[in-house]
């Protein structure tokens, strides 16, 4: 075969990289598409509005539901985080002293917290410890179990978030703190934790989130009805009306929540890449 018979022969056609996604896209579009009709077919939906959409028993569950069950958790989360952020900064520091016993101290706490559930550990605090030590009684009672529970769970995460914030600071920030008479502690204190914040504001924010959602834990402590949060207060409401409208309102009252907090870590992290850029 010539040189001149392989250019006369067509070139055989195929699909471009544009239309291999536009047509990718397309099937999954259908399947979606074609599962949303299934459920909606399928779905009993009488059954579902008398489960799940219940409007006098929604009704019975305000104010209590916003000023005890929502403000217990919102309680127990903020205390919990304020534990863990203070927890978290000394063992940041740890970590990164020169002294060795305080980095390994630090590593073993960090890596023992963050390998246990956090449920174990507020069993350990609500159970164990007064098993232990009898008579010992932690202060504030729910709350103050809570709030060492949360905040040994959320310290080991803080820890490294605020490690690696403090890292993420030019060297030369520290050296020319130093270069001005600053101790290192000093320097520490007024110029790197300061801008180690504006660098990990976004992923603590996050963390918040995340212990709000782990307040709902705080049931295994057996609290009073007064100390109920949000998941604890609507089980025992559906397991008295027998049905699920009040877990429904509870995981609504989450959402009330978590899905403003989430949309400021985005726009923190948003602002976060355009100062970068």
């Amino acid at each position: 075969m010539t040189d001149t018979d392989v250019q006369l022969q067509p070139k055989k056609k195929g699909l471009t990289r544009r239309q291999k996604r536009s047509l990718s896209r397309g099937v999954q579009y259908a399947v979606f598409a074609a599962a949303v009709i299934a459920f909606a077919v399928t779905a009993d939906w009488g059954r579902l509005q008398n489960q799940f959409a219940q409007a006098d028993i929604a009704r019975q569950m305000f104010p209590d539901v916003i000023t005890l069950a929502l403000k217990n958790t919102v309680l127990y989360t903020l205390s919990g985080f304020v534990v863990g952020l203070v927890l978290g900064m000394v063992i940041a520091l740890m970590r990164l002293s020169s002294v060795g016993p305080y980095r390994w101290v630090a590593s073993v706490y960090i890596e023992i917290f963050r390998g246990l559930p956090a449920l174990l550990i507020f069993i350990f605090v609500g159970v164990a410890v007064p098993l232990a030590f009898p008579g010992t009684e932690i202060p504030g009672g729910t709350y103050g179990k809570v709030a060492i529970a949360l905040g040994l769970v959320s310290a080991a995460y803080m820890a490294e978030t605020i490690r690696a914030g403090i890292q993420a600071v030019p060297k030369g920030q520290l050296e020319a703190a130093r270069s001005l008479g600053f101790s290192p502690a000093r320097a520490m204190v007024s110029i790197i934790i300061p801008q180690a914040f504006r660098i990990i504001l976004p992923p603590l924010t996050n963390e918040l989130v995340l212990l709000f959602k782990d307040s709902s834990l705080v049931l295994f402590l057996g609290v009073t009805l007064e100390e109920r949060e949000l998941s604890k207060y609507g089980r025992d409401l559906a397991s008295t009306t027998a049905n699920s409208t009040p877990i429904l309102v509870a995981g609504l009252c989450y959402l009330l929540v978590t899905i403003p907090l989430s949309l400021v870590v985005r726009r923190m992290e948003s602002k976060s890449q355009e100062a970068i850029r």
